[in-house]
């Protein structure tokens, strides 16, 4: 397993990296890189960052 940035920001960069190079949803994310999806969801949070299942990346 890829080591998880636990800086925000550079979580961001690496979450939307792999949604639009590897993954088609944050759910398949998730599970393949054995985060939770609510700790990924409120982490993004604290920096003002939400997920947008339309364009599967978080802005």
């Amino acid at each position: 397993m890829e080591q998880i940035p636990q800086d925000p920001y550079m979580l961001m960069s690496f979450i939307n990296m792999k949604l639009r190079d590897e993954f088609p949803s944050l759910d398949e994310l998730c599970a393949t890189l054995g985060i939770s999806k609510q700790w990924l969801i409120d982490r993004l949070a604290m920096i003002g960052m939400e997920y947008s299942k339309e364009n599967n990346r978080f802005w």
